[in-house]
């Protein structure tokens, strides 16, 4: 039993460190703050329990309240994991909880965090030290300006003359810029406050020391005083699609590779899963079982989409019982899902469509000819009736299922807007079509299919679509996204 004071970052879940990452994976309780990213808690196995202590105005949970739950979870012998933004010994209130479990002979271990004082204005492009404009930077709250006793010595750090980070000072910045100026800090010094930094939210405004208190400002944000705020290094700001959201519609364990590119490029991403993919009743799992371990008996192993290929394979086992069997797929990303797992498809069509693969695919010889079809259980016919007409004699074997998701869980409200306030919604076959309009759920501006088979559907669905990918991978969606957004 182990209780781990763990640093979530600043809220760009990329920030996490490993050592978190590792402990979250093996938590049985996960006790966080309401600034947490909320995907972090993914991270913890699904029956982990977890505990949201975020501090809310009109209903905190004390500082008391919360170390007396993290010594009753770890004396319960329970690996506890303590989620808090940031570092959790910088204006965390690590210490304290870190006290309390020493006190009651509790184990701890402080897993550091990257602390938003530094990595917030990393991602507005403002290096806190620079040659030639500052030298040091000091760390300082303005949360505390309520109660005078724990003032920060703003005569003395005004003298500095060099870098201040206010973290939670959004409320008291005007008698912080007061005080400061009256320090001897000239009411010309460069300002920028960042909030929701290392955020797909995150916005910059830029002042001055003398106009902090009438600039607008809401929390959470960090405050960059000096000269080194002149500065505008931007990188994360100048991401192509930064400030665009985007719904992934695709199943939770086929989100991450849309969802990783399109956060790459700057998108906040809402991921509202509409489909999950399951396996096939017993029977036919036994009957998929089967095919695959006499896969070699075939001349042809025809596979339409990556998931057929990933079911599939792990039936398999051993690639080499495909034997002098040719693999013939979809598209390049089934293609890709192919090579993966060391197999090179011999036929990949043009076009990532049903009806190109059937005219690609050759005429079965004067003695025929055998090709088996891994598929979803519900699929067009225009693959085995295609083949069929070629003089193939095709075997169709179940090798997953396309379910309609469970409702999306509310988001909390640090979390990015949900599919109500997003600019596009990416559809990436035609189940996560149907099912995401089945969830009655409201559909953005722009609609985005991968291939014309998924466009159809969306329109037989009463949908308006946008954009349709030339290429049916995921790069050529995102691309496709890109030219209609003009970036």
């Amino acid at each position: 039993m182990t209780v781990y004071l763990v640093g979530a970052g600043p809220g760009d879940p990329g920030l996490l460190t490993v050592r978190g990452a590792e402990v979250l994976s093996r938590a049985d309780v996960v006790v966080h703050d309401r600034l947490s990213e909320v995907s972090l808690l993914d991270l913890a196995p699904p029956e982990a329990e977890r505990i949201d202590v975020g501090k809310r105005p009109g209903g905190p949970v004390d500082q008391e309240s919360i170390n007396r739950l993290l010594v009753e979870k770890g004396s319960a012998g329970l690996d506890v994991v303590r989620l808090k933004g940031g570092d959790p010994f910088v204006f965390g209130r690590g210490g304290e909880e870190a006290q309390a479990l020493l006190e009651a002979g509790v184990p701890f271990e402080v897993v550091p965090g990257i602390t938003s004082a530094v990595a917030v204005p990393a991602y507005a492009g403002i290096p806190v030290t620079h040659r030639g404009l500052a030298t040091s930077f000091t760390v300082v709250t303005g949360h505390s300006r309520h109660e005078p006793e724990s003032d920060a010595d703003w005569d003395a750090l005004a003298r500095s003359g060099d870098t201040i980070v206010v973290l939670m000072g959004v409320a008291h910045r005007a008698a912080i810029a007061e005080s400061l100026m009256a320090g001897g800090l000239a009411g010309d010094t460069p300002v920028a406050a960042v909030r929701w930094g290392t955020r797909p939210e995150q916005s910059t405004v830029r002042t001055t020391l003398a106009g902090l208190g009438q600039a607008v400002l809401e929390p959470p944000a960090t405050i960059v005083i000096g000269q080194v705020a002149s500065l505008d290094l931007r990188w994360f700001e100048a991401r192509p699609l930064f400030g665009v959201r985007v719904v992934v519609t695709r199943a939770r364990e086929q989100a991450s590779e849309l969802s990783a590119a399109l956060r790459d490029l700057g998108a906040a991403v809402v991921e509202v899963p509409a489909i999950a993919i399951t396996d096939p009743p017993p029977d036919r799992l036994k009957l998929l079982a089967d095919k695959a371990q006499r896969v070699g008996d075939y001349d042809w192993v025809v596979f339409t989409s990556a998931n057929a290929v990933a079911r599939f394979m792990a039936a398999v086992g051993d690639a080499r019982r495909f034997g002098s069997a040719r693999i013939a797929a979809v598209g390049p990303g089934t293609a890709e899902a192919l090579a993966a797992r060391s197999l090179v498809a011999d036929l990949v069509p043009e076009r990532s469509v049903a009806e190109s693969l059937v005219e690609a695919f050759p005429v079965a010889g004067a003695e025929g000819g055998r090709v088996l079809l891994p598929r979803a259980a519900v699929a067009r016919e225009v693959v085995p009736d295609g083949l069929r007409a070629k003089g193939w004699e095709v075997d169709v074997v179940e090798a997953y299922r396309t379910v309609p998701a469970a409702p999306p869980r509310a988001a909390p409200p640090a979390t990015p807007p949900e599919a109500a306030a997003a600019d596009v919604i990416t559809f990436t076959s035609s189940s996560t079509v149907t099912n995401y309009v089945g969830l009655g759920l409201p559909v953005p501006p722009v609609v985005a299919c991968i291939g014309p088979v998924t466009a159809q559907t969306a329109r037989d669905c009463g949908l308006t679509v946008d954009v349709v990918a030339e290429e049916h991978t995921i790069e050529g969606l995102i691309a496709a996204v890109r030219r209609r957004l003009g970036r």
